[in-house]
């Protein structure tokens, strides 16, 4: 077994698609497949099934995928060790964060950073707070940014600076007197800051969060935004989002005051920190 042949069935694994697989890896359809079918005989084990026009992981191809993903994250730290050894003048480092962070505080400390290390490859993706700490966990990432507090046995975490959530709506719109619960609410999905820092807020001030009449569940912030301008409903969102939409009077900020929120670095507690990432969480810190 090759390298090569680990990273081919991990891309077609992954996509469940064997040209996908080949338009990602940059290598044509049937050398994928040569090298998937030089796997399966040499081992007498069979990896995919096909089901209709695609593809499918077999039990035994499931279990290889464990084992593969585990096997290049290990080369991929043994990189990271030797880029090291160049003082910063060369490696990479992954970075995962939530949606607030990668869209509006993050890209400057990016620019910053690779203009002072331009050899380093930066990777950033995109996610929300449940999936930025398993991508940390499971090594996809090497750093980590959520909003809001964690707590997961595996993570070391570390406040980088702090965010305010407002209640907004469209500018004008007519809102009931008497609780947030007769508003119609259009809400991020589970697992997002945004949504675990407001449901915590309501049950601080007694309110339930099951009795907001939610109208909508949407998978990011922009898409919150969009309806809101629409009318008719309201949101929480980051201060820094809609404070543009302030200014020009196309939202208002509803009278229900929120609690600061932490925007949270996050790092495995027990795999090797390489030298780019403990100088970019360092460049956060100063920058924040």
């Amino acid at each position: 077994m090759t390298f090569e042949q680990l990273v081919i069935f991990v891309a077609t694994a992954e996509r469940q698609h064997l040209t996908q697989a080949a338009n990602a890896l940059r290598l044509t359809p049937s050398a994928v497949s040569a090298s998937i079918k030089a796997l399966e005989t040499f081992y007498a084990v069979k990896l995919f099934d096909r089901v209709g026009r695609g593809i499918q992981l077999t039990r035994e191809g499931r279990v290889l995928l464990k084992e593969a993903k585990e096997t290049l994250a290990r080369v991929k730290e043994t990189e990271a060790v030797l880029a090291e050894l160049g003082k910063l003048n060369t490696g990479s480092l992954d970075v995962q964060a939530s949606q607030t962070i990668a869209n509006y505080w993050l890209p400057s400390r990016l620019l910053g950073f690779s203009a002072s290390y331009p050899g380093i490859q930066l990777n950033m993706t995109i996610g929300n707070t449940a999936t930025v700490a398993a991508a940390v966990i499971n090594g996809d990432a090497e750093l980590g940014f959520i909003e809001g507090a964690l707590d997961e046995p595996l993570l070391s975490t570390a406040t980088i600076t702090s965010d305010k959530l407002v209640v907004v709506s469209k500018a004008g719109a007519t809102q009931p007197d008497d609780a947030l619960t007769s508003l119609k609410w259009i809400m991020r999905e589970q697992g997002s800051g945004t949504r675990s820092v407001l449901e915590q807020a309501l049950k601080e001030q007694a309110i339930d969060p099951r009795a907001l009449d939610i109208r909508f569940v949407l998978p990011s912030n922009e898409a919150l935004l969009t309806a809101v301008l629409q009318g008719g409903c309201v949101t929480a969102l980051s201060q820094m989002i809609v404070s543009p939409f302030l200014e020009n009077g196309q939202l208002q900020v509803l009278d229900f005051d929120l609690p600061p929120r932490r925007f949270t670095l996050l790092r495995h507690k027990e795999r090797h920190r390489t030298a780019v990432a403990r100088e970019f969480e360092a460049y956060c810190h100063v920058h924040a």
